[in-house]
């Protein structure tokens, strides 16, 4: 009997052990919180996305000769001057507030169509069909692979550029990971101040991201860290650890 207890218990231990490990990983990253501020470039994704449908469509088409007559691929075009045009006005100006965002992509909406409108039915409204056949923009399949081909290249080296400048937020210490090299520079996390800020409606959109304001105790400069993503779950997280910690501390006093 004592033999098959100690066999039933070694199994046991054997079966509990990869799941205390696991527990044990997943409570060991809760206890960090990285962040990864952004280049601008990353809200270009929309574009780059559009290019990418475009070029898959004209080459399956054959569009890699294209003339002024071929109304779908002036359509196309158009469709991605459009969405480059918004990328474009979202980078140079900020929208703050939603109604401002509403009004732009409403007046964005309007133009496009309109465009499409005449290009599809020019007999409807002659003299504005005669001004529009002056604008024909036109682009082969090969522009449009040559385009998402230039942005992945982008994309690829701001995935690997943004692993060596990075943040880590510990309970008791704030980490910067930066260069080649992996150098660090350590803050004290206790005290440690977090300000959220949200200064364009379309990039939280986008991609959840914004600004965040970091002030440890022992710096005269206030750390800022832009575009963000998922910045408000990052601050949730932050927030909770760090009162997880305070509520430790007062508890041992």
């Amino acid at each position: 009997m004592n033999d098959q207890a100690k066999a039933s218990t070694e199994s046991n231990a054997r079966s509990e052990k990869p799941a205390t490990r696991r527990s044990s990983h997943e409570e060991q990253r809760k206890k960090s919180v990285y962040l990864i501020p952004y280049p601008k470039i990353v809200f270009f994704y929309p574009t780059f996305l559009v290019a990418v449908a475009i070029a898959i469509w004209m080459s399956l088409t054959n569009r890699f000769s294209v003339s002024a007559e071929d109304t779908v691929a002036v359509a196309m075009t158009w469709t991605f001057l459009g969405v480059l045009a918004v990328n474009l006005a979202i980078i140079t100006f900020d929208f703050p507030r939603a109604t401002s965002l509403t009004m732009f992509f409403l007046a964005a909406a309007l133009v496009l169509g309109a465009i499409l409108l005449f290009t599809f039915y020019p007999q409807w409204l002659p003299k504005v069909t005669d001004a529009l056949r002056q604008l024909r923009p036109i682009a082969n399949a090969t522009f449009f692979i040559v385009f998402a081909a230039i942005m992945t290249a982008i994309y690829v080296v701001v995935m690997v550029s943004v692993r060596f400048d990075y943040w880590e937020v510990r309970p008791n210490e704030l980490l910067h990971h930066h260069g080649i090299l992996s150098d660090l520079k350590r803050y004290a996390a206790p005290n440690l101040r977090v300000d959220k800020e949200i200064n364009d409606v379309f990039e939280y959109l986008l991609l959840g991201s914004g600004r965040l304001i970091l002030q440890p105790s022992s710096e005269r400069r206030a750390i800022i860290l832009e575009n963000v993503p998922f910045i408000s779950q990052k601050e949730k997280d932050i927030t909770a650890m760090l009162g997880a910690l305070q509520v430790q501390v007062r508890t041992d006093t």
